[in-house]
């Protein structure tokens, strides 16, 4: 089973959202490659300043809409009498690909989905990632009630330090030093 990635969770990524970066860090990890409907990508792109929704369209693989899809779209949208377009071929293309959606709408997925005849599996991006719900400091800030639907049984515990839990830099390699003697301009005698 893919991921296929619904505006909400291009969204949370552009707000640079540690939870969301960390489930598709670890998609990433498991070398699976989360899809984006192109209509999505249109959707939520807004020009220059969203460097952290280029960085993670970068690690997905966008999913175009040809003449076949978009007839079959059509073809859903009549069906599930829907008139989101966008949310049409998410659902489309979940269904075809048998996809966990991430999206922080499920109503309107679950209901062209219910329609076709489906059912998908809906993941919120704020919520834990299915291989990391047993962890104790994925539920630290959701309520007793999130923490149980999300299968996390206990108390809080502390949230250890891991990478998963960092934002990402926007340099990843070591620290760049300068050149020996940049400094020496300002301690020399005039």
């Amino acid at each position: 089973m893919g991921v296929t990635y619904d505006t909400g969770a291009l969204i949370a990524a552009g707000r640079g959202e540690r939870r969301m970066w960390a489930r598709h860090r670890s998609l990433l990890a498991r070398r699976e490659v989360p899809t984006v409907p192109a209509p999505v990508v249109a959707r939520s792109w807004r020009g220059g300043g969203q460097a952290q929704l280029a960085r993670l369209l970068a690690g997905c693989d966008v999913e175009a809409l040809d003449d076949g899809q978009a007839r079959a779209v059509g073809s859903l949208a009549a069906r599930a009498a829907a008139s989101d377009i966008v949310d049409v071929c998410i659902a489309g293309g979940a269904i075809r690909r048998h996809d966990l959606v991430v999206s922080s709408g499920a109503d309107g997925i679950q209901a062209i989905a219910a329609a076709a005849g489906r059912h998908l599996e809906i993941g919120h991006p704020d919520l834990a990632t299915p291989t990391l719900r047993s962890a104790p400091h994925t539920a630290r800030h959701l309520s007793r009630k999130q923490r149980l639907a999300a299968g996390v049984r206990g108390g809080r515990a502390p949230r250890p330090a891991t990478d998963a839990d960092r934002p990402l830099a926007a340099h990843t390699g070591p620290v760049p030093r300068p050149a020996p003697g940049y400094f020496d301009h300002r301690h020399r005698p005039e």
